[in-house]
């Protein structure tokens, strides 16, 4: 079965030990914090409950410090406590922390100068440097990601733990070698313990393919981001093969399809799978149909047209009568300069001065505040326009008891 966007290990034997050394090492999360996000997402896909998944495209292991982890967390707790106000709702938060150390790539590699090296794929494969010895793929850092994710968990579950809230964690489960590595197999099921929930990016969702494979064998919730391409047909196949059972909460689908293609593509796909009976949560990943190269080379993204994206979603559930899950998006607490627009404006002359993402770019803390104002106001006003016409939600909406105080 065929495994797209895996590195070029060059050392069988390194991996072999790699990958051993971590399927005999506990487990990253529990199984019961597992089955307890899927309890949660169980009430998103009932329109009683929000997602707000956030976090960096691509963490490093030079990124983890306290301080850095906090920032995250505080920005992505504090936008849930602006998204939840609005929509009277509680707010399930998903850290795109912990595991987030792969990226798929376009090409397999780069070539600057006339020199050609494989292509960064995360600090879980090789290194950003552009150098043979950094971009050459190092089993040992399967073991270095784990570590790294162990020492966020841990601040995660302190943080956790002070603000008395809940936190999970999630990132895309790419490389295969590190997440069979940490699947285990228990009575209650197969279970990947490397996160609480793992999706399956654009470019590995084939259906035959192994991503999806695995996917379907595990307990965790799961998540596919759907882009522009997508075909009612390919997500019939996967809801048959990911969640035969139409159980609450274990399958989400994450649209990407940018601002320009959102209110035109989107409403078929919902609309056939909220007919074949798909319980599948919906939410809005703005942030990668809408990147594009500013002036100065820079990759970038702007405000207005992930505002204008999350709008469309929004737009398309509000005329069907579905429920508008969330938003995944993909930020950082720290004031980089890396996406334009905002309250606190970035303009083009602002990108040079703190570009610090070593892949996409993200949206800095004022910029997410920004965004989940706005979500706020469009999950408020959905809520008054049903009230004004009478109309009983659908489905009902009833505050969980895991709501903030």
């Amino acid at each position: 079965m065929r495994a797209a966007q895996q590195p070029d290990w060059p050392d069988p034997e390194a991996l072999a030990e790699a990958v051993a050394g971590l399927a005999a090492a506990p487990g990253l999360v529990l199984p019961q914090e597992i089955d307890s996000l899927r309890e949660r997402l169980a009430a998103v896909a009932r329109g009683a409950a929000v997602l707000l998944q956030g976090g960096d495209c691509a963490e490093t292991f030079d990124g983890v410090s306290q301080d850095q982890v906090s920032a995250k967390f505080r920005t992505i707790n504090q936008m849930a406590a602006v998204i939840g106000e609005g929509a009277a709702l509680p707010v399930v938060t998903i850290g795109r922390m912990a595991g987030q150390y792969a990226k798929p790539r376009s090409s397999a590699h780069e070539t600057r100068d006339g020199i050609t090296l494989p292509s960064y794929r995360g600090d879980l494969v090789n290194g950003v440097g552009f150098t043979p010895e950094s971009r050459t793929p190092e089993p040992r850092r399967l073991g270095r990601a784990y570590q790294t994710s162990a020492t966020t968990l841990n601040l995660l579950r302190a943080f956790s733990a002070h603000h008395r809230t809940e936190f999970w964690t999630s990132h895309e489960a790419l490389v295969l070698e590190y997440e069979c590595a940490l699947t285990r197999v228990i009575p209650q099921g197969i279970y990947n313990l490397s996160a609480h929930t793992v999706w399956v990016g654009e470019r590995t969702r084939q259906l035959d393919g192994a991503h999806v494979d695995y996917a379907a064998h595990i307990r965790n919730p799961v998540a596919v981001k759907v882009g522009p391409s997508t075909t009612p047909d390919d997500l019939i196949a996967l809801i048959e093969r990911l969640d035969p059972d139409r159980e609450p909460g274990r399958l989400t689908f994450v649209s990407r399809m940018g601002a320009g293609a959102v209110r035109e593509v989107l409403p078929d796909l919902v609309a056939k799978v909220t007919a074949q009976g798909s319980p599948a949560i919906w939410i809005c990943d703005p942030m990668h149909g809408n990147t594009f190269s500013a002036q100065d080379g820079f990759k970038t993204r702007h405000l207005n047209d992930i505002v204008d994206e999350v709008r469309g979603f929004f737009e398309v559930h509000r005329t069907l009568g579905t429920h508008a899950g969330g938003v995944h998006i993909e930020l950082t607490g720290e004031h980089v300069t890396e996406c334009l627009g905002g309250v606190y404006e970035v303009t083009p002359s602002h990108l040079p001065t703190r570009y610090e993402t070593t892949c996409d770019p993200r949206l800095n803390r004022a910029q997410s505040l920004d965004l989940a104002r706005e979500l706020a106001g469009l999950y408020a006003t959905h809520r008054i326009n049903r009230r004004e016409h009478h109309a009983e939600p659908h489905p009902r909406r009833v505050l969980s008891p895991y709501a903030r105080a």
